[in-house]
């Protein structure tokens, strides 16, 4: 079993397993603390994650910034690709294309899908749709990541 759903898988046994992951995430890439990411299902090539609407994420209209709503859907593709990858690859991202398609005024989730993904190419597109607390889309991005091997150890 790939070793981050591993991780996710015990910590599940614990109160507030979901959370104590979540955070785990942050500690490792601190930069992802600044939006409080709450992990909501897991499982290779597919994950659901949420963000509460809060002042600190504001931006002048009071609405979620929009680098709040990009750094969710890299928080996201990044757990997914890392759950999903095959064990002799490995990726970084290369770009993001985003779209913003309405106000982000609610808590919001973000839904990275990877059942699609050709792990053996050398460029896989990820693609993130973030939706408000009703269920409507406010932003999508595509994520482009560079996937090679991983070099042999000596």
């Amino acid at each position: 079993m790939n070793p981050v759903l591993k991780l996710y898988n015990k910590v599940q046994q614990y109160p507030f397993g979901k959370r104590i992951f979540s955070y785990m995430v942050s500690r490792k890439a601190p930069y992802f603390k600044t939006i409080r990411p709450q992990i909501e299902e897991l499982r290779p090539n597919f994950i659901q994650v949420k963000m509460r609407k809060r002042k600190a994420i504001h931006n002048h209209l009071k609405t979620v910034h929009a680098i709040a709503m990009c750094n969710i859907c890299e928080y996201a593709m990044g757990i997914c690709a890392e759950t999903s990858i095959p064990k002799h690859r490995r990726w970084i991202p290369m770009g993001m294309e985003v779209a913003y398609l309405k106000k982000a005024t609610t808590d919001l989730t973000a839904t990275c899908d990877l059942s699609d993904a050709d792990w053996d190419q050398s460029e896989v597109p990820c693609f993130v749709s973030v939706k408000n607390a009703e269920g409507v889309e406010v932003m999508t991005a595509t994520i482009t990541l560079k996937v090679t091997d991983k070099p042999k150890k000596k």
